[in-house]
């Protein structure tokens, strides 16, 4: 089989989110608890155990810059489920530490398929 230079990176990168975001427990900077995140897209119907989080990649882009660059865009659609007698306020403070996952981890790491640290931008 021929090496290759580029491969998906599309679930290396949700996989490296589902990591980080397991890391909300409540502590620290953390507002909420998650009991559950998954690398997959998911229903509402589906879910058992709140609050949740599913990714899933959707769409991916590629702008060419010349001199061999280019970017490649990845769209992630984050679902955030809770069930409490306040969803609203347990929602907005869900999102709220999804959002500082994310922007805490800005890049983040991932290892591609060929075993090489890549980082997003």
């Amino acid at each position: 089989m021929a090496s290759r230079d580029y491969t998906t990176r599309r679930s290396a990168i949700v996989d490296a989110y589902v990591t980080k975001l397991l890391d909300i427990d409540g502590t620290g900077a953390f507002l909420s608890s998650v009991s559950n995140v998954e690398p997959r897209l998911k229903f509402w119907d589906e879910i058992e155990e709140f609050p949740a989080i599913h990714i899933n990649a959707g769409g991916e882009t590629r702008e060419y810059l010349g001199a061999g660059e280019k970017f490649r865009f990845l769209t992630l659609t984050f679902r955030c489920y809770v069930n409490e007698e306040d969803p609203v306020e347990a929602l907005e403070r869900l999102m709220e530490d999804v959002e500082t996952v994310i922007e805490g981890n800005n890049p983040i790491n991932y290892t591609d398929n060929l075993g090489n640290v890549q980082s997003t931008i």
